[in-house]
């Protein structure tokens, strides 16, 4: 049924819910899982609002550079959970996207059957405010999508 299973991750305790509901399935149809995590491009809007602080570029590289370690430690523990049950897993780290086009984008590109994400369960104006990539996510699939709460 699922050959290729895309699970992401933010690396927050939510989120590793789906991690481990995604692995677990994947091990139960011994299909193959691509682990996914995105970061955002630097917050510009954040230093726009500060009054006359503009970044320089070592903000940016610095910011780029942290993102970057952030995600290789994230991915390289949910590799290493894969490895223990026995799935074959790849990682993939997408900088400076937007998390939900780029986790729709991989799917599509990486030939993938399911998307395995979790959601906060956020309503109303927490919701508005917040956005919700997983309802963008929903949206947009072109696979089906198990939201794990």
């Amino acid at each position: 049924m699922y050959k290729h299973i895309l699970i992401s991750t933010d690396g927050s305790e939510v989120a590793q819910k789906g991690v481990d509901h995604g692995l677990s399935l994947a091990k139960s149809l011994a299909a193959r899982v691509t682990v996914i995590t995105v970061t955002e491009p630097f917050p510009y809007y954040a230093a726009a609002s500060s009054a006359g602080w503009a970044p320089l570029p070592i903000d940016i590289s610095g910011y780029e550079e942290g993102q970057k370690d952030l995600a290789d430690k994230l991915l390289a523990g949910v590799k290493e959970a894969a490895t223990k049950l026995g799935v074959e897993a790849s990682i993939l780290y997408v900088p400076n996207s937007r998390p939900a086009e780029a986790i729709v984008e991989t799917a599509r590109t990486q030939g993938c059957s399911l998307i395995v994400m979790s959601s906060h369960g956020r309503r109303g104006l927490g919701r508005m405010l917040l956005g919700s990539q997983t309802a963008e996510v929903l949206a947009h699939s072109p696979v089906p999508v198990l939201v794990v709460r």
